[in-house]
Parts: C-alpha cells; sequence; structure tokens
C-alpha cells in the first residue's frame, strides 16, 4: 500500500506542476492565436458580409459589441 501523501505536499505539487505547464502551454497559446486571427481576416476579406458565426464571434469581441450592431465596414476595418 502507497505511504498516503499529505494534503499540503499533494497542493505544492500540483502548483508547481500548474506554473510548468502554463509555462508550456502559452507559447503554444500565442501561435494559435496569430493563426486564428490570421484566417479571421482571410476570411472577412475573401467572404461576403454575413459571415461564418466564428467570424462574427470574433469580430464581436474585437470590436466589443454585439454583432447585431456591427456594420460591414466596421468588420472591413479590422481586416485593412
Amino acid at each position: 500500500m502507497a505511504v498516503r501523501m499529505s494534503t499540503a505536499t499533494r497542493m505544492d505539487r500540483n502548483r508547481a506542476d500548474g506554473i510548468i505547464t502554463r509555462g508550456k502551454k502559452s507559447a503554444a497559446k500565442r501561435k494559435e492565436r496569430a493563426n486564428r486571427e490570421a484566417r479571421m481576416i482571410a476570411a472577412i476579406k475573401k467572404g461576403p458580409y454575413p459571415y461564418t458565426p466564428a467570424v462574427q464571434s470574433w469580430i464581436s469581441v474585437k470590436l466589443g459589441k454585439p454583432f447585431t450592431q456591427i456594420m460591414e465596414a466596421d468588420a472591413k476595418k479590422i481586416s485593412a
């Protein structure tokens, strides 16, 4: 039978592991964010105005307002 690990030790280990994992994953996330931004800008330049829901969501987050309040000119400004 395994020796029981104290709660404090387990929490300390989880905290340390989390710091290491966060460092590794943050680099991948930065790269993916850049890739996603390039894909969305390309979709805005290429596609007609009623964009796909993914593009609508991205534009909404970028401009900080609901997509129903966003005009085509606003979306085109992002891709410029």
